[in-house]
């Protein structure tokens, strides 16, 4: 059975959007998934499921949305995706903790950086429904403008490579 992993976009430790990983735990288990197992109090759960991957992120998306009074939003991945995306990372002098990836919904256009405005010299790259990031300064003072960015969810890719190796471990159970 494959292992999914879904980034929840939206979802926060406290204020607007907050859940705890243990009601997610609970959602995706009601929606049939198992060995489920969530990763950092951000939106990050592995799980297996028969279904296809839109199936699942469609049904995660709605259950969330009940739960929550809206959709958040949700990207679901593979492990070997993940692998890649972290394997493809550009930028190989950033520091990995500023160093974001955004999972994008859908594969972005082409012109999608076009937009970008990076006062404190940020570069971004387009990965097919990924866009690397990187922050020279950190992405939490900076003042970087790219409208792609706002349907996705971001993971700094040490986190990217954490879930991939949980994925693995949970695939090596097999």
């Amino acid at each position: 059975m494959p292992v999914y992993i879904a980034l929840l976009r939206a979802v926060n430790v406290g204020g607007t959007g907050a859940l705890p990983m243990a009601d997610l735990k609970a959602i995706c288990e009601d929606l049939g998934f198992t060995d489920v197992k969530t990763y950092i109090q951000s939106g990050n759960v592995l799980f297996r499921s028969n279904e296809t991957e839109t199936a699942v992120e469609e049904k995660l998306d709605e259950a969330l949305g009940q739960k929550m009074g809206k959709r958040p939003g949700v990207m679901v991945r593979s492990r070997k995706e993940l692998e890649a995306i972290a394997a493809g990372a550009p930028f190989p002098d950033a520091k990995p903790n500023f160093l974001l990836v955004c999972f994008l919904p859908e594969k972005a256009s082409a012109d999608t950086l076009d937009k970008m405005v990076a006062p404190d010299g940020e570069e971004a790259k387009l990965a097919g429904r990924e866009i690397y990031v990187h922050y020279p300064n950190g992405s939490g003072r900076s003042k970087l403008k790219l409208p792609a960015l706002k349907p996705g969810t971001s993971r700094n890719l040490n986190t990217v490579r954490k879930l991939a190796e949980l994925a693995a471990g949970m695939e090596n159970k097999d």
